[in-house]
């Protein structure tokens, strides 16, 4: 389960960006972007989440995720569109040379403080 090692990153990365200066404070949420092609599974993120963030100034933090769909576009014809199923071929030509434009993100859009 690679989310464990994920789920430790963030937190390692979310606590490094407390102000040293801010002591006692506690993170309530973080909100993360999550591509369908990063090959996270959103339910176990938020499971290693809550067992790895205790102890951490993340504990009870809520875990945004929003899901960012796989977007490509067309290099025979320029044609851009939302992927949603396992062929990775242009709507308009059918050609498969194609740029995927979004979907491997994996990245920590931002902290919130609680309250």
């Amino acid at each position: 389960m690679h989310e464990m090692g994920i789920v430790m990153q963030i937190i390692e990365i979310a606590t490094a960006s407390i102000p040293a200066e801010m002591t006692g404070v506690r993170i309530g949420r973080v909100n993360l972007k999550i591509g369908k092609l990063s090959a996270v599974v959103p339910e176990s993120l938020r499971f290693c989440f809550e067992i790895a963030a205790k102890e951490t100034p993340l504990a009870g933090a809520e875990l945004f995720i929003e899901e960012v769909p796989v977007k490509a576009r067309c290099r025979t014809c320029r044609t851009e569109w939302t992927i949603t199923g396992p062929a990775f071929n242009c709507t308009a030509c059918n050609s498969g040379d194609i740029d995927i434009l979004s979907g491997r993100e994996l990245d920590i859009v931002s902290l919130e403080v609680a309250d």
